[in-house]
C-alpha cells in the first residue's frame, strides 16, 4: 500500500530492506484511503495499531494489531481506516527473485509461490516479522538483518502458502561449515553478510544458513554475536575501555554493544566487568 498523505496525522517512511530490491514502509493513516492497485512485488505487512481495512479477492478484510497482511505479486487491493483513529503498520515489498532465493529444492527447501489468504493471525510469525524489521536499523548487523528477513519470509510461506511446502535441509558437509565458522571467527569485527558466507561454503544462501544451524545449533548471525561477545570479554579483562571494545569487536556503538552483551549474558558489560574484578 503506497500513496500520498492526506493530512498532518498521515505519514509514511520508506527505507531499503536487508536485501537488494526489498523496501520497508512504516506508516500511519487516519484520513488517506488507497485506490485499488497492485504491486509487482510480494507485499507483507504487520498491523501495529488501529483497524486496517482493505478489499481483496472480492471480500472486505479488517486487520487488527498483530495481524499479518499477505499480498501476492499483482494481487489487487485497496486500503482505508476501519476505525476513526486510523491504522499504523509496517510493510515489506519483496521482489519475486528474493522470495525464490529463500528456497533451494536441491537442498530440500521447497517453498510455495503464493499465499493462500491475504489476512492471517499468527503470533509467532508476527514476532519474527517485527524482529526482522527492527534489525534493519542497526548498523554493523547486515548478517542478522538478512537472516531474520529470509527466515520470516520462509516461515510465512511454509505456514500460510499453498500446499506442497517442505523444509528438510540436507547436511552440507563439515568442511564447508568449518570454513564458514572460521571466517566468522577471523572477521568478527566486520559487517559480515550472507552472500560472503554462502560463497565460502559454495552453497546457496538458504542452504548455507540452514546447514550452518544444523551443524552448530545456531544460525550464523547468532554464532557471530557469540564470537564478538567472547572477544569483548577478553578485551575488557585486558583493560581496554568499553568504548574501544565496542568498536574493535564489531559493534556499532556502546549501546549496541551493551544490548547484545546483555542479551547473551543477562547483564551489561560494565556490571559483568565489576563482578569479574571483584
Amino acid at each position: 500500500m503506497q500513496g500520498g498523505l492526506s493530512n498532518l496525522h498521515d505519514w509514511a517512511r520508506f527505507q531499503p530492506g536487508a536485501m537488494d530490491g526489498v523496501t520497508l514502509m512504516k506508516a500511519h493513516f487516519q484520513q488517506h484511503a488507497f485506490d485499488r492497485h497492485s504491486h509487482e512485488t510480494y507485499s507483507i505487512g504487520l498491523t501495529h495499531a488501529g483497524v486496517q481495512a482493505f478489499n481483496c479477492g472480492g471480500s472486505l478484510h479488517a486487520s487488527l494489531p498483530g495481524n499479518l497482511i499477505l499480498f501476492n505479486p499483482d494481487q489487487a487491493h485497496d486500503g482505508q481506516r476501519g476505525a476513526p483513529e486510523g491504522f499504523g503498520y509496517s510493510m515489506l515489498y519483496v521482489p519475486e527473485a528474493v522470495v525464490a532465493g529463500c528456497a533451494d529444492r536441491d537442498a530440500g527447501i521447497v517453498l510455495p509461490r503464493h499465499f493462500r489468504r491475504p489476512l492471517v493471525r499468527d503470533g509467532v510469525v508476527a514476532r519474527q516479522f517485527a524482529l526482522a524489521v527492527a534489525a534493519l536499523n542497526q548498523p554493523g548487523e547486515s548478517l542478522r538483518a538478512e537472516e531474520l528477513t529470509r527466515h520470516v519470509l520462509a516461515a510465512i510461506l511454509l505456514r500460510h502458502g499453498e500446499p506442497g511446502a517442505r523444509m528438510e535441509p540436507r547436511a552440507a558437509g563439515g568442511d564447508r561449515m568449518a570454513r564458514v565458522r572460521d571466517h566468522l571467527q577471523a572477521h568478527y569485527a566486520d559487517d559480515v553478510d550472507v552472500q560472503t558466507l554462502a560463497a565460502i561454503a559454495g552453497l546457496s544462501r538458504a542452504h548455507m544458513t540452514r546447514a550452518f544451524a544444523r551443524q552448530f545449533g545456531v544460525p550464523p548471525h547468532i554464532y557471530l554475536n557469540s564470537v564478538r561477545v567472547r572477544k569483548a570479554q577478553e578485551a575488557m579483562m585486558a583493560g581496554d575501555s568499553l568504548a574501544d571494545v565496542a568498536v574493535d569487536c564489531g559493534f556499532a556503538d556502546q549501546s549496541h554493544f551493551s544490548r547484545r552483551f546483555k542479551g547473551a549474558l543477562g547483564l551489561t558489560p560494565a556490571r559483568w566487568l565489576r563482578q569479574m574484578r571483584s
